[in-house]
């Protein structure tokens, strides 16, 4: 048995988690336009690079993790704005939730969604029956496919190369694409981006077998976590496997004033 997999998982950082969110989450946004990930103090904030006409800009999204007040976000991001953002604050899971609802709603923003944050330490990837195939999609062909069935252009030629830093995995049965997941590198971490499984094939074991394989491949390339933020019911399955909630991001947008 390999050394890492003899040791003893290391509690993943909620700040590190945060990071490779941010420029995970900054990657994907980056197939049309660049999109790039900057400090602005204690904040993170993800945004278009430079355009030549401001409307053309993309809404922003200010990252507040865990001790910033929602005051001093506010003025940051208002300050450090083009035009329309909204603001993603995390808290750790032993810090209720409540002292951020308030503070953001008491200064005119509205709560979305709620995300669990979840990492992966990679130490023990459990090894799992594969229900159907899943392969990493290395071709035209098969990233032609995935567009077709995702209605949006997932990877671009360069991602098909071995040592592309997002890795595209889809499972099928037969011919039929009935899942897929990604992973992106972000420095000696990965990030999961756009999990799905079909609605008919859920509870079979596709989800958790696309994962696994992806982590494993996640390893073998030297990576050393994986994170994403999941779905209240997603965050059920990713135990499964392995992660572990590190956080909660909570979406604010400001209201209409």
């Amino acid at each position: 048995m390999a050394a890492a997999a003899r040791a003893k998982a290391v509690p993943i950082d909620i700040e590190r988690a945060i990071e490779v969110f941010v420029r995970g989450f900054a990657f994907t946004r980056s197939f049309t336009h660049p999109y790039v990930a900057e400090r602005v103090g204690p904040l993170w904030v993800t945004r278009d690079g430079p355009r030549k006409r401001v409307a053309e800009y993309r809404r922003e999204e200010w990252m507040a993790p865990p001790g910033v007040a929602p005051a001093e976000v506010d003025r940051l991001a208002r300050q450090g704005t083009r035009g329309a953002y909204a603001i993603c604050a995390f808290r750790r899971p032993d810090e209720p939730d409540g002292e951020l609802r308030t503070g953001y709603k008491a200064i005119g923003y509205r709560l979305g969604v709620t995300e669990p944050l979840m990492a992966h330490p990679l130490q023990r990837v459990p090894r799992l029956a594969e229900p159907y195939h899943v392969t990493r999609v290395t071709t035209p062909e098969l990233a032609d496919r995935l567009a077709k069935a995702t209605r949006s252009r997932q990877l671009l030629p360069e991602h098909l190369k071995p040592d592309s830093p997002l890795r595209q995995y889809v499972a099928l049965d037969g011919d039929q694409l009935i899942g897929w997941v990604k992973s992106i590198a972000v420095g000696d971490a990965t990030w999961v981006s756009n999990m799905y499984v079909a609605p008919e094939y859920r509870r079979r074991g596709v989800g958790r077998s696309m994962l696994v394989r992806m982590l494993r491949d996640d390893r073998a390339a030297g990576a050393t976590c994986s994170v994403l933020t999941a779905s209240h019911t997603g965050a059920l399955l990713y135990p499964v496997v392995g992660y572990e909630l590190v956080g909660e991001l909570l979406l604010f947008t400001p209201k209409r004033r």
